[in-house]
Formats: structure tokens, sequence, C-alpha cells
């Protein structure tokens, strides 16, 4: 039926350090536990490429029609002497001298996988041995090792991914089922004169003898064999972004603690920490994100196209990435549009962590002197310093109505001392021009009064992801096929 959706990216070329953007490797953070220094852009940090947003390929058929094949053997993992081997997913350019580079496919032995995120492995192709990135490689048979496969990937981003303009009709991708554990779900683009662009989603069960089936007519030992014929290649390279400390816009102390928080926050709808850089000059390496800031690309760019659904949309990914700060037991304190970047296909993600902190207690009270955006506060923190994630869902509300209004600036014509005022006698910005009456409900509810009776970000991602598709059919009938 057509090209799988691919994750295989290029190596990169050495980063400068002063320039805005550089290419660089795949990378995301794979050492959590280590210390933030200057030894991360030289030793080995290495990157998890399994956490970058997936691009996808160009070149496939337009038919959609699922392969009939009958069951058969696929080989087993490849083994030697009764030791799994594991093959390359990426390719790799050795840091330091005990390091292995090794190209994508390549196979290894394992000889020691006990210190953590490095393991000592000796290659099959060039006989080298040294220390290897473990996110980096897989068993040979496992479907992780698949181009296709994308693990934990949400229906919603599946079709944010797969209905991209480059890719056509036929394009798929296999992802780990949010209802059924051990289940899986092949999403696929398709067309008709009814739907033009949609995606169709079929849920990939498990036999009880360990096979796989999406219609009983057709089972399979493995999810390779139902998905043998959907291959396909890509190539590209990622961009990063580079902050620097700006002389007397904070401490480096401060500067760092942000890096830090972005270092233990990991979810696809943040921002993503790759490098720190802690002696001077100090900076930070993070994902580079196409399209600037949320602000800037509703009230100049693209966005200004941009129609109800698709502003839902950015909003339920934003409060996807609020949720888990919200379970993680974070405040990010600062949550507004001008904080929101924004990357292709309308990815959005959670930036800025300066204000951002952990709250032990249910409430953080901020230093006396603290600055704030106040249009964006919610009262009880604008004006007693008490942060809670409620008063983070108030910020929600307020950015809400950034995206309905395309970046206009909250309670137009009023200035900062007269929005405390309004407020705190009750005053909340009524419905903007097309703006649905559910929508500003919604926004209505983040400003009430008493910050526990605001809705939590696991309510506001539920109910914005399900806005226009509470009645539409969860799966494709297998039979569809």
């Amino acid at each position: 039926m057509g090209c799988a959706c691919c994750k295989q990216k290029k190596p990169a070329k050495a980063a400068a350090a002063t320039s805005a953007t550089v290419d660089i490797t795949d990378l995301s953070p794979s050492n959590p536990d280590g210390g933030l220094s200057a030894a991360l852009t030289q030793g080995r940090y290495c990157p998890d490429p399994i956490q970058t947003i997936p691009d996808f390929n160009k070149g496939f058929s337009s038919s959609i029609v699922f392969p009939s094949i009958n069951t058969h053997q696929r080989p087993g993992c490849l083994t030697s002497g009764g030791v799994t081997l594991f093959i390359a997913l990426y390719e790799y350019d050795a840091r330091t001298e005990d390091d292995l580079s090794f190209k994508k496919g390549e196979k290894f032995h394992i000889i020691n996988n006990t210190e953590g995120d490095w393991w000592e492995a000796r290659s099959l192709d060039t006989g080298n041995s040294g220390y290897i990135p473990s996110n980096y490689v897989a068993p040979v048979d496992s479907i992780q090792a698949e181009e296709w496969y994308f693990g934990k990937m949400g229906r919603k981003d599946a079709e944010r991914q797969l209905l991209a303009d480059s890719n056509q009709r036929g394009t798929f991708l296999i992802r780990e089922s949010e209802t059924t554990k051990g289940a899986y779900s092949l999403s696929i683009r398709d067309w008709d004169d009814n739907k033009g662009d949609h995606v169709k989603h079929y849920k990939v069960r498990k036999l009880d003898n360990g096979g796989y089936y999406i219609t009983t007519r057709s089972q399979f030992d493995t999810v390779q064999e139902l998905v043998e014929h959907y291959t396909g290649m890509w190539n590209g390279t990622t961009k990063v972004a580079v902050k620097t400390l700006k002389p007397g816009t904070m401490s480096p102390e401060a500067f760092l603690e942000e890096a830090q928080i972005m270092k233990r926050l990991r979810h696809d709808k943040l921002v993503q920490l790759y490098a720190v850089v802690s002696e001077e000059p100090i900076y930070i390496i993070t994902e580079f994100m196409s399209q600037g800031s949320l602000l800037d690309f509703l009230k100049d760019g693209e966005g200004q196209n941009l129609k109800l659904p698709q502003l839902v949309d950015m909003a339920a990914q934003i409060a996807s990435g609020m949720a888990y700060i919200e379970r993680m037991n974070y405040i990010h304190r600062d949550l507004r549009a001008a904080n929101i970047l924004v990357g292709d296909n309308l990815v959005c993600k959670i930036a800025d962590f300066g204000l951002a902190r952990l709250i032990e207690d249910n409430e953080y009270t901020a230093r006396q002197g603290a600055k704030f955006p106040i249009k964006w506060t919610a009262p009880e923190a604008a004006l007693y310093g008490r942060f809670t994630i409620k008063s983070d869902v108030w910020s929600f509300g307020i950015m809400l109505t950034e995206l309905i209004t395309k970046g206009r600036v909250p309670y137009p014509g009023m200035n900062n001392r007269e929005v405390l005022e309004q407020v705190e006698r009750g005053y909340r910005m009524p419905c903007a021009p097309g703006c649905p009456s559910s929508l500003h409900e919604l926004m209505l509810q983040c400003w009430r009064r008493e910050p526990d009776e605001r809705h939590t970000f696991e309510y506001l991602q539920s109910f914005l992801e399900d806005y226009f598709t509470a009645t539409e059919p969860q799966y494709q009938p297998g039979e569809n096929l």
C-alpha cells in the first residue's frame, strides 16, 4: 500500500556555539543523572534519537490495499554462541577515544552492559571494540529496530504527522495501542471524495499464542511480518537552538537552574534540552522549533490563516505538556503564547522554564519584588505571590484568548493596574468574535476566583482533544482493509 513513516536521520556537522542555529546529529537528553558541565559538549553526551519528532518520507505508491499474505516464518533473533546480537538504529561518531564509531545497520556483541547508558561492545562488521550509547541500538529482530515503529505516539500526534503536506495517501506507521496493553495501532493516511485527506486507525490485536492480526483471515507470527511490505527510506538533519546568557538578564545560577529543570522534565510537548556549557561563555543547546514563538506565529506568520480546529489542536498540545508538568508536581509560572514554540506541522512545545519551580506542598510563594506578566498571572499569584498549578491553569485560559484572537494582547485597552483592580472585582474578558461559547466557557472555568475550582490540565487536555472528535468512531473495522 505504500511507504512507511521513517525515523532515520543523517549524522550532523559540528555545532558552532556562537550561531543562533546549527546543524547537529539527532539529540535529546539521555544522561538524566549526570551533572551539567562543559564536558557535555565534548564527552559522551549522547542524544536519544527516538525521542525526536519524526519526519516522513516522500515516495510511495498511491495504492492503499493491505497486502494479503499468508502466515510464514520470520527468522528469530540473530545469536552467536547464545548471545543476542544488537543492531545500530542510527549512525554514531565517536566523541572520545573510548567510544566506538559505527554506521546504521552494524551488528554488535555486547561485552558489558552494566554501566548505565553506555555499553561496551564489539562490532561484528569492523572487529573494533569500544563504548556505544545504548539507546542507539536494539536487538536485531526487535520491533524497536523497525523504521515504521514509533512507540508511544498518541492518535492525535499520528494524525498530525501523517497529514503533513510532505506525505501522501498510503503513508503509514505502527504505534503502541493507547487502550490495550500489548497491542498496537496501524495508522494510515487515506483520501476519498467525502472526507478528503484523513487518517484511518486499525487495531493490531495480539493472539493468545503470541501472534498478531487485524482481521482474523490473516494472522502473523510477528508485527514485522504483518507490515513487511510497508517499508521506506528517509534522510534529513536536525537543527538546534543555542540560548546564550545575555549580560544583565539573569544570573548564571538562575540560567543554569533553568537548564536543570529542562533536564529533569522530558516530554514530547516540552522543548528538549540537548547540552549545557556551564563555563564562560555559558549557553544551553535545545531543539530548534522552525516557526518561532506562538505569539509571533499568530501575529505575523502562517498563524493568521489558521482555522478553529487547528487552533484547538494547538491548545490541546500545550495542555498535554502542562498535564505532564502537573503530574511531575512542577509549576511553570510564565505560561503565555510568547513562551510556546511552534515547529513544523503546527507542533507546539512549551519553553522558557526560567520561572518554573518544583512545589512540595502544592504551593510556591514568590520572593518579594519578583516580577511577573500581570495580564497572564492569576490574582492570588499577582497580589500575594502564591503560585500553584492552578495559577498556571488561569494563565492557560489567558493564552487561549491569544490563540483565538491571533495574538491580541489580553485585556485590550487596560494597563496592568487596571487589570488587577478589575479582575479582583470579578471582571473577566468577554467572548471574543469568532470564539465558540463552549470554548469561552472553558476559559471562564480557568478564571474561577477559587483556585481549587479550576480544572486540572488533565481535564483540559481531554476536553480539547475531544472537542471536535467525540462522536468519531475509534477504529476502522479490519475488513475495510
